[in-house]
């Protein structure tokens, strides 16, 4: 299959070809006849497989090995610092840069690897054009309306990519390493402020003196949702219809439910049930168990437990965060086992027991805390995903010459 990316080009000395007309660029598969029972946990010879792939480098550490012989026979396949990998099954198009090689190493069938057949090409510059959207959208027209799991050398060839002099592939090469690095830098910030948060609820929700377990349905009542049937009937494009609150009104990083993308008609909620501003809901199926604090009014469906009627006992905040540890986490999985299916009920949860002080403004101190944790991760998450907008923004620029960096 020939996939035409042809694209116009922003400068006059810059040229545009694919990977099959490029006299600088030669393209390798590794190991076709290699099976898994030559894999080795341990050895000299390092062999590279589609699973080694992360972050646009190579996992050391998750690399199995060969013996000698496999890594003699084709030298073509001996990996070198410089070389741009691409996997060509399973999850197709996921791409390295190899900056190092702490052993020798050769690739398995999974793998492309492509190397420049002189100095007038920059790899690092090529390594930026296949973790760009243009070699992105290569393999979306490539696999468009098929169950395509390959990406094969014939149709690898017909990849089109600008090609700037040699000075200017090297300045876009650093601009963007020099982007990836900061990008780096948050994502390893971000990381690090989610295991102190992890740490600090650990030691914060740990029971002390002045603290009493209590169980929870003693002190919070507990409800499912329901469905009034068929539904489609009930659904309003009105915007004095009542809020249907689905679990895709959610994130996996959200607090809080903010909107609902459906509404129901007043009818509608006769058959399911009402909840309100501050209401905690939890999945009781996808997400398990995962808590969402209601920012607004609605309805929730049978998919849905509410916990309502809280206030007395506990701190909104604080309460969130018992819910989220790892102490009611375990006790849902225990409780639930022996069903063969992770699946919360009204009954299961109504046994779970909770820590908390008896204090609320203790309770209030220690969600404070947590709270203001939470706030600086979600600027960190912030700041990362601006800072990936604007490289691929800036990727886009550089790679089709709107943005010159060498005179």
């Amino acid at each position: 299959m020939e996939v035409n990316n042809r694209s116009s080009i922003g400068q006059s000395d810059w040229n545009e070809l694919s990977l099959g007309e490029s006299a600088i660029l030669k393209a390798r598969i590794g190991w076709q006849g290699l099976t898994t029972t030559e894999y080795l946990n341990t050895g000299n010879y390092c062999l590279i497989t589609g699973t080694d792939f992360k972050n646009g480098f190579i996992d050391w550490n998750n690399c199995v090995f060969v013996e000698k012989n496999r890594y003699d026979q084709d030298k073509n396949i001996q990996v070198h610092i410089g070389d741009v990998l691409v996997t060509k099954d399973g999850t197709i198009g996921k791409v390295a840069y190899v900056d190092k090689v702490p052993k020798p190493t050769t690739l398995n069938s999974g793998v492309f690897v492509i190397r420049p057949k002189n100095k007038s090409f920059n790899p690092k510059y090529f390594y930026h054009v296949l973790m760009s959207n243009h070699f992105a959208d290569f393999l979306s027209r490539l696999t468009a309306g098929s169950t395509i799991s390959h990406l094969y050398q014939k149709d690898f060839v017909h990849f089109d990519f600008p090609l700037p002099p040699l000075p200017e592939q090297k300045a876009i090469a650093r601009v963007l390493s020099d982007t990836d690095n900061l990008i780096q830098a948050i994502t390893q910030k971000l990381a690090k402020k989610r295991a102190i948060k992890q740490g600090a609820m650990q030691q914060l929700l740990t029971p002390k003196e002045g603290w009493e377990r209590v169980k929870l349905d003693n002190v919070i009542d507990v409800n499912r949702g329901g469905s009034p049937r068929p539904i489609h009937n009930y659904i309003t494009s009105s915007s004095n219809g009542i809020n249907w609150i689905k679990i895709g009104d959610t994130s996996s990083s959200s607090k809080y439910i903010t909107s609902s993308k459906e509404k129901i008609i007043p009818e509608g909620a006769i058959n399911s049930r009402k909840v309100y501003i501050g209401d905690f809901l939890l999945s009781n199926s996808m997400s398990f168990g995962r808590p969402y604090i209601l920012k607004i009014d609605g309805c929730i469906h049978d998919g849905w437990l509410v916990l309502q009627n809280y206030q007395s006992s506990f701190d909104r905040e604080f309460l969130y965060y018992t819910l989220m540890s790892k102490d009611i986490f375990n006790q849902y999985l225990m409780k639930a086992s022996g069903s063969g299916v992770l699946n919360l009920n009204k009954e299961l949860v109504k046994t779970v027991e909770l820590n908390k002080p008896k204090s609320l403004k203790e309770q209030t101190h220690i969600a404070t805390i947590l709270s203001d944790m939470d706030t600086e991760i979600t600027q960190i998450e912030q700041k990362l995903s601006k800072y990936k907008l604007l490289k691929q923004g800036l990727m886009q620029q550089l790679l089709t010459g709107k943005i010159r960096l060498t005179v």
